[in-house]
């Protein structure tokens, strides 16, 4: 039975029971029983909570009421739903809830398969963040290379972006991996689909080993829930 906004919650348990099934691989919780009916309840910063309200959320949609707090509490998540559910946002929100604003380096880095969609990823970002002083940029390309390397040399707290671009970032050496500690995709199964498996590993490598991995899906195959899992 579909949830609020088309969020599918048997489909994606079915998904992840498939996933964890009969390899001996190490437990994975499919099921997320904790659901949060309102913002108010899931304990977040207040000046969030003041840019969740002044985007325009009154209630938390399906997705969002069980996809913010795995989030914010640090776990590995993988979260499918389709577009227009509200999943950016829950990615959004989890990760804005996690971050050092103090420390004026990148803490969590979000890549996207297109310009397009890593551009509107970084508009929610800020806005829900609008309160908190997010520091975002997207690293997409068309856009200047130098003004990338001026912007992320003078400091930020997310980093939106391109597999081609963010990985000339790193090479770079202008955007630096030590302080990342949530590692997110966004429409992973697209980004497989069109063959980046071997940047995405590039990137997870590249970020210390506590960090978080968080992985934003439209529709999963079982091969690719497996590897998304393996990263």
């Amino acid at each position: 039975m579909s949830g609020e906004g088309g969020f599918d919650d048997a489909a994606y348990d079915r998904g992840m029971e498939e996933l964890t099934k009969g390899d001996g691989e190490d437990n994975v919780i499919t099921e997320w029983t904790e659901v949060h009916e309102t913002f108010d309840t899931m304990n977040l910063h207040e000046n969030l909570l003041r840019g969740i309200y002044a985007y325009g959320f009154e209630k938390p949609s399906a997705i969002q009421q069980r996809g913010i707090v795995p989030f914010a509490k640090g776990l590995d998540v993988i979260q499918q739903a389709q577009s227009g559910t509200g999943k950016t946002a829950t990615f959004c929100a989890g990760i804005l809830q996690s971050l050092n604003y103090e420390l004026e380096e990148c803490q969590a880095l979000v890549l996207a398969p297109t310009r397009e969609l890593a551009q509107q990823i970084e508009n929610v970002m800020r806005a829900l963040g609008d309160y908190l002083q997010v520091k975002c940029h997207a690293c997409v390309g068309g856009t200047s290379v130098r003004e990338d390397q001026r912007i992320l040399q003078a400091g930020v707290h997310v980093v939106v972006g391109t597999p081609g671009r963010v990985y000339d970032m790193l090479r770079r050496r202008a955007l630096k991996p030590d302080s990342i500690k949530i590692f997110s995709l966004d429409e992973a199964d697209e980004m497989l689909s069109r063959g980046f498996k071997d940047q995405i590993t590039t990137f997870s490598n590249c970020c210390r080993q506590s960090c978080k991995l968080a992985f934003s899906v439209r529709l999963c195959r079982r091969k690719r829930w497996k590897l998304l899992a393996s990263l």
